[in-house]
């Protein structure tokens, strides 16, 4: 019903069968592009093989599996922050080999540097991204978007004097102020409580609708998943099978049919909101593993 197999550059159900997908390589389309993406530390047992799936430009797409599927693995070759043993990370036309500020990024922990108030965490990635501006320039990108993401009042204050919450503001904020074409969150989400991280996902679904931002995004939180994506990839974890080891891959990819405009408050109101739940969290308790 929701299954998505145009974003995939393997047949519907390949997934859980390795050597169909090994046959021929179809070209994978869109404005980020993963092909055939593989990851091993052990030569014989990858942690997930033949990933395949493409982002479209403006889409907001996120990833659930199991501790152990390779998420944040798939998350850091996009970022430029790991290789893939095998396949392919293109952006924009380009193969990805290593850090930009093309990409910009928000992990589960704030990473701001703590000796540095919020403006300046904020300056020093918007003077990475284009030393030559004045002052003033840099200043106006500052304010404008640690306002969207409302701490004008924390403005001059340092992380140590800032709630969790409001550190991971600080974060997004200089994520959004480089103005990346593509913006990767880790969980970055994870570790607040469940208000705060209510009103956060409210504030970024509000940002990138705004900002017809492209989002690549790791959560385990189903909801979460169901509010803000437009798709979502259900990855598998790899296992031991009788027929042998069965690598960790996309399982699915679930295109989310509720209304663009929802809002967290009513979604639990929604035609189909509770099947589309339901349909992710079986997934999550009885298909995670490849090779079920």
């Amino acid at each position: 019903m929701w299954s998505d197999d145009r974003h995939l550059s393997i047949p519907a159900g390949a997934a859980t069968a390795p050597a169909a997908r090994i046959a021929g390589r179809i070209p994978v389309k869109g404005f980020l592009s993963i092909e055939r993406l593989s990851k091993a530390y052990v030569p014989a047992k990858p942690v997930f093989a033949d990933v395949s799936f493409t982002i479209d430009k403006g889409e907001f797409v996120c990833v659930i599996g199991h501790s152990g599927c390779g998420k944040t693995t798939i998350l850091n070759v996009i970022a430029g922050l790991d290789t893939a043993t095998s396949g392919d990370a293109i952006m924009d036309g380009k193969e990805i080999t290593g850090p930009s500020l093309d990409r910009g990024v928000v992990f589960q922990g704030h990473a701001l540097m703590p000796w540095l108030t919020v403006r300046q965490n904020v300056a020093f990635a918007i003077k990475s991204r284009w030393p030559e501006w004045r002052a003033a320039q840099v200043n106006e990108q500052v304010e404008k978007f640690v306002t969207m993401v409302g701490l004008p009042h924390a403005i001059d204050k340092k992380p140590s004097e800032l709630s969790g919450g409001m550190k991971q503001r600080v974060g997004i904020a200089r994520a959004f102020s480089i103005q990346p074409k593509m913006l990767l969150l880790d969980e970055p989400f994870g570790a607040l409580d469940a208000l705060t991280r209510g009103t956060i996902q409210d504030e970024l679904m509000a940002i990138v609708q705004d900002t017809h931002q492209t989002v690549f995004m790791i959560t385990h939180d189903v909801d979460e998943a169901i509010l803000l994506a437009d798709r979502i990839l259900l990855m598998s974890n790899g296992s031991e099978t009788p027929a042998g080891y069965v690598p960790g891959g996309i399982a699915e990819v679930v295109n989310n049919p509720l209304p663009r405009d929802r809002k967290r408050a009513d979604l639990h109101h929604l035609p189909g909101y509770y099947e589309l739940r339901n349909h992710i969290v079986d997934f999550l308790v009885k298909r995670a593993r490849a090779g079920h």
